[in-house]
């Protein structure tokens, strides 16, 4: 688990180095602004990460989504045959246009 820095705006400014030492570390830091939260600095690898496992989820929603589609027994299936189809007669289309 991430640890959590909270520190003023103004460190950015005054204390750089060391808000990208705390980074580093694989912490992140909550930034604020007349005491309010308003942004997070993370890791670039640390964001990488995150974005891939943001990505994993949707992949994940999309997979159980379509399995509780299979299941549905009013759910009409195409052949891959007939999709395959329809897609190389849209791209002939397209070309010819």
């Amino acid at each position: 688990m991430l640890k959590t820095q909270v520190r003023p705006s103004r460190d950015l400014r005054n204390n750089y180095a060391d808000v990208m030492k705390t980074l580093e570390q694989h912490e992140y830091v909550v930034i604020t602004n007349q005491g309010r939260g308003d942004s997070v600095l993370i890791d670039m690898d640390d964001f990488a990460k995150y974005q891939q496992a943001l990505h994993n989820e949707r992949i994940f929603a999309a997979l159980q989504e379509s399995k509780a589609m299979l299941d549905d027994p009013n759910v009409e299936l195409t052949p891959h045959g007939d999709v395959m189809a329809q897609l190389r007669r849209r791209r002939e289309e397209r070309s010819h246009v």
